[in-house]
């Protein structure tokens, strides 16, 4: 295999905030359930560490929840609070700072039994302070920013989702009341870790329940989505798609990161099927497995500026060295996701 564009535009240095990332490699947020009773061991420090070794420039760990008693229904999800498992993370990043990585944790909140509609205010303001706390423990444990996850269908997407947000309360009702809650997360979550302390949001137009869904259906709509998030502390925008070569609006080839990153000036980071050649919901709905693909198109959007950043997840999932190898020219030696490989998962 061969690519005949150069792949120098991945290996870019990059900065927002106070970090600065040596390549413009994200590694996707992706759940493993690997932290028995929310702890992660030497295990998970040493499965990021192998990322950060091979020109990962930024780590998003797996979500990691919030101390409230329906974040998580999963006793493997990693929790960000308590102190064994704070202790764990502590390790986490450590390792992962040792290798020359960076790495952020991703926050979230799994989402509501029931409807959001069922929280009432004061629980919700318990759960803006959840957030805000697990903020301050990443910041203290050395984490170089969070992101908080405001996508497919958790809590702070049911939020921002009028079919999932029945609400007529300040927290619901049009768009921009529909940001009200995640606007008190995020800013709760600067006021935790200070105005340096880079604040990623992962949002998407698509939900599990609705792939075709659309929070904006126009430009201007996710324009006015998007300012509430701006003014409440959000520095870099994680912008989730199935497939990134897609045109999120009729009329215009960017994605959801370009569209984003147009209308706010804000860095952007694009995902979806990244380096693979089939989009990722099939190879489990299906039971499909997914061949490599080029990445021409990829780096000449990076080129073009639609977006700053690249997140992979299955392909480094799968490979811990794809991004060394990409940079080398290593093409032949990309390892293929398969259900065989995934049972050698390291």
């Amino acid at each position: 295999m061969t690519n005949s564009t150069s792949v120098q535009a991945l290996f870019q240095p990059f900065s927002v905030g106070n970090l600065t990332l040596s390549s413009r490699i994200v590694m996707s947020p992706m759940t493993r359930q690997f932290s028995p009773e929310g702890v992660p061991g030497p295990n998970v420090a040493a499965y990021y560490r192998r990322r950060a070794e091979n020109n990962v420039g930024l780590i998003v760990t797996e979500g990691t929840i919030v101390d409230h008693p329906d974040a998580s229904n999963q006793p493997n999800v990693p929790h960000l609070y308590g102190e064994a498992a704070l202790n764990g993370w502590a390790n986490v990043v450590a390792e992962v700072h040792e290798a020359g990585g960076r790495i952020i944790p991703q926050i979230w909140h799994m989402g509501a039994r029931g409807q959001v509609g069922d929280y009432t205010e004061a629980e919700i303001a318990a759960i803006v302070q959840a957030f805000a706390r697990s903020a301050a423990e990443a910041k203290r444990l050395g984490f170089d920013g969070i992101e908080l996850h405001g996508a497919h269908g958790y809590l702070i997407d049911q939020f921002f989702w009028e079919k999932t947000n029945p609400r007529t309360d300040r927290y619901g009702g049009d768009m921009l009341k529909r940001t009200r809650f995640a606007v008190e997360v995020i800013e709760a979550c600067r006021e935790a870790v200070g105005p340096d302390f880079p604040i990623v949001l992962r949002f998407s137009q698509w939900k599990s329940a609705d792939y075709g869904a659309k929070l904006a259906a126009t430009p201007a709509e996710l324009e006015q989505f998007l300012k509430p998030l701006i003014e409440a502390g959000v520095d870099v925008f994680h912008c989730s798609t199935r497939r990134f070569w897609e045109p999120e609006f009729e009329g215009s080839e960017l994605n959801l990161a370009g569209w984003v990153k147009k209308l706010t000036g804000k860095p952007t980071i694009t995902v979806g099927s990244v380096g693979l050649d089939t989009e990722f919901t099939s190879l489990f709905a299906e039971g499909k497995g997914a061949g490599i693909a080029g990445i021409d198109e990829l780096i000449e959007r990076l080129e073009r500026g639609e977006f700053d950043l690249v997140a992979v997840g299955r392909a480094l999932l799968i490979d811990p060295a794809w991004a060394s190898k990409i940079r080398d020219g290593r093409w032949d030696e990309l390892v293929p996701f398969t259900r065989e490989a995934l049972q050698t998962l390291h």
